[in-house]
Parts: structure tokens; sequence; C-alpha cells
């Protein structure tokens, strides 16, 4: 059995659970190979990146290290040992990357931007440390926009500040379009596909156990009602899973009313 099928037969009662696994001759999922991690992985929403740093987990870490869509500005702060969760610093780190810390004033940087080169630049420079500072220079005098946008999709933007860049629907939808999105709960409704996102969640109690209550949350008492102990609506997901285009609500949706019609 797939561990994207054990992600949702988790989320309703054991017996129900054993019942469909016992009817459709499932087999449990077996752990995902510590190899296949990056793989799976791979294409994942930047934020996806942000919650596993959020567990201050030093082994962890170090896959996001690796992550080839992390911008630099993040593995200066993850050598330096700077948590992300709240946990007291410097964390471990186990690699030999150092980088060198910029020469400039962060603030003059972001504000000498032109284009958006520029403001990757700037933006890299920025640490950890330095965001309350950025939001107060940009409510004293509005940052340029190339700087702003830049700044807006570091996973690590503050939520407040990326509000205070901008709140405008087109604003939020680029972000989405960049892979910013609010939690956990944001990508299991509105994520495409359902194959990927469960690919995802599948890792969730192993990457990101912190945020994995916002996901499940949201999802149990959709799965309960529509799948439940509903042998023929678990038969119809194993179907359409491979090839389901949707979202994992509308994924669960349509298989208990196929089942049910």
């Amino acid at each position: 059995m797939s561990g994207q099928h054990e992600v949702l037969l988790g989320l309703v009662a054991a017996e129900d659970a054993e019942r469909v696994r016992a009817r459709l001759g499932l087999a449990a999922a077996t752990p995902v190979p510590d190899h296949l991690v990056p793989r799976r992985l791979s294409g994942v929403p930047a934020s996806v990146l942000l919650w596993m740093l959020q567990e201050d987990d030093p082994a962890i870490n170090e896959i996001v290290f690796k992550h080839p869509s992390l911008d630099e500005a993040i593995r200066r702060e993850l050598a330096r040992g700077t948590p992300f969760g709240g946990a007291a610093g410097p964390l471990p780190f186990r690699g030999t990357d150092r980088f060198p810390e910029p020469e400039t004033d962060v603030i003059d940087g972001l504000r000498w931007v032109r284009t958006k080169h520029e403001g990757d630049r700037a933006a890299g420079a920025v640490a950890v440390a330095d965001w309350p500072e950025i939001a107060e220079a940009d409510r004293a005098q509005a940052l340029p926009g190339y700087a702003r946008w830049a700044l807006t999709v570091r996973i690590d933007c503050p939520n407040e500040l990326r509000a205070q860049f901008g709140s405008h629907p087109k604003f939020a939808h680029r972000l989405r379009e960049a892979g910013i999105i609010d939690g956990p709960r944001e990508y299991v409704q509105g994520w495409k596909s359902a194959q990927s996102v469960l690919h995802v969640l599948e890792l969730g109690p192993r990457l990101f156990p912190k945020r994995m209550a916002e996901a499940t949350d949201v999802l149990a008492p959709m799965v309960r009602r529509e799948l439940g102990a509903n042998v023929e609506a678990w038969a119809v997901l194993a179907q359409l899973l491979p090839t389901f285009s949707g979202t994992v609500p509308e994924l669960v949706r349509t298989c208990g009313a196929i089942a049910n019609a």
C-alpha cells in the first residue's frame, strides 16, 4: 500500500482503517528510505522548507541546506546556526560551507535597488536579525518595489512584513505562484496535485511534525465523512489517485460521491 493512502487512512478510526486494509488486501506502507527523501521534496512549495526549518533539528536542516531551490541567504543562516523555530542558538551545523558576510549596510543596499537582479542581491544580504529594522525602514519610507518583492519571497520573511508590503489579491496570487503559502492548512486545501501533496504529507511527521496537525485537522473530518469505513470509496480512491489532477479535498469528495452514487 502506498504511503499516500496511508496518510488518509490514518485519519479514520483505527478499526475502520483495518477493515479497509483487510477488504482490499492492502499491506502497511513502508517508510520512505532516507536517500529518497530529497527526491520527494523536489518541486515542493518554498514554504514547506520553512516548516522544516522551524523544527530547529540539525538533521532536518541538513536536508533543507542541500535543497536546490534554497537561496544563499538561508544557507548562510544555517551555517551560522540560526534557529528558525524559537530554539536557543546557535544550532550545530555539520557542513563545512561558510559564506562571506555582506560588506554593505543592509538598508542602504535595499534603498538603492532599481532592478530585479539588484533586488535579489540586496535581499540575499539580509539576515534573520535584520527583519525588524527592515520593517521599520519601510514604514518610514517605502522600499523600492523590486526590493520589497525579493524580500517577500524569502521563505523566512515575517508574515507581518509581507502584509505591510502588500495585501492586494494579485499580490497574494503572485506569492502563491512563488510557493509562499500560509501553512499546511492552505497547502492541503488548495494545492495541486493531490498525489504530490500526499507525497509530502507522508513525510510530514518526520520533517515538520510541529506543523503536521494543521494539515490533518482540516482533512480528518472530510475523510471520515466521505470515506470512513466505506470500502468502495477507498477502492475508488486507489484507482483515481495516480492520475487525479485536483486537490486532496476534491479527490476525497469525488471518491465519496462516486461510491455513494
